[in-house]
């Protein structure tokens, strides 16, 4: 049986536009594993939403997303892509985190080229540092892995600062120090979607944001083009928001909510979700 980092590699490299949605926490993992999903992301901006109440502005550390990532680990078995934001660093910074990720359960690291502290990809504002530097970590990340097949995927956010090209040039630059998958962050046209997979030979992910600055492309044609990976990080927390303020809206208006499953999951697949009839059974094995 293929281990998860040779799967996350497979399936990099079909090229198929895999939907790769985001998990905030264990429960969100679990869900998107029992929906059939091949892979998923640990996002930082979920993490740093749903677990602070805070926007993506840099806000998460190393041990907050490795302890998120842990517990997702050890609650599926599906690939994880985790979101190292800039490696909390500079390039030693970079090793350590690659290091500890690892340890937690990551089968591929994304680094991105934002000036510290970052904010999200679709946010105004952005600053990218040199490509030099953004080099180096890669490299350290590369050389920090413990396991060949972990793999690194590179981000970069300077198509808001420098331009399209600029953003294509330093990706090859990313590939060239030894990245495994590239990420061109936050294009603006259906054009330049279009265009990434030509220009760039290593496999790439594609983030769609529901509400972002890049046009929403399906799956279906994302694969076609070449895209490895269709990254959804937050329609998941963005749909779980949605649905809390619609059922707590209906507490405080009719005083009462009922087992209505357009409204709320039933108690019994709340419980099949976290696998209550496993502990049961094990709770026997051991009485």
């Amino acid at each position: 049986m293929q281990s998860t980092k040779q799967q996350l590699k497979a399936l990099a490299e079909a090229r198929r536009g895999v939907i790769v949605p985001g998990a905030f926490n264990a429960l969100s993992a679990k869900v998107i594993e029992d929906l059939g999903y091949e892979a998923l992301y640990v996002t930082g901006a979920g993490v740093t939403n749903m677990g602070f109440g805070l926007p993506d502005q840099g806000f998460m550390g190393l041990t907050d997303i490795a302890d998120h990532t842990a517990r997702i680990r050890d609650a599926v078995e599906l690939p994880l892509i985790v979101d190292a934001d800039t490696g909390f660093g500079n390039a030693l910074n970079t090793y350590h985190a690659v290091r500890t990720l690892e340890r937690a359960g990551a089968d591929c690291i994304q680094l991105e080229d934002q000036v510290s502290p970052k904010r999200c990809g679709h946010f105004s504002g952005k600053a990218v540092i040199e490509t030099s530097e953004m080099v180096g970590k890669i490299r350290a990340a590369v050389d920090a892995r413990r396991d060949g097949l972990l793999l690194v995927m590179a981000r970069t956010d300077a198509a808001a600062v420098q331009g399209f090209d600029a953003a294509v040039e330093r990706a090859q630059a990313y590939a060239e120090a030894g990245a495994d998958i590239l990420f061109v962050e936050a294009v603006t046209t259906a054009d330049e979607v279009r265009t990434l997979p030509q220009r760039l030979q290593v496999p790439q992910l594609m983030n769609m944001v529901i509400g972002g600055k890049t046009p929403i492309v399906g799956a279906e044609e994302l694969g076609r083009l070449g895209y490895g990976f269709v990254l959804y990080a937050n329609a998941a927390l963005q749909g779980a928001v949605a649905g809390m303020q619609k059922v707590l809206a209906q507490l405080r208006d009719a005083r009462e909510v009922r087992e209505d499953p357009t409204l709320v999951a039933p108690f019994a697949e709340r419980q099949r979700l976290v696998g209550r009839p496993f502990w049961d059974a094990l709770e026997k094995k051991y009485a």
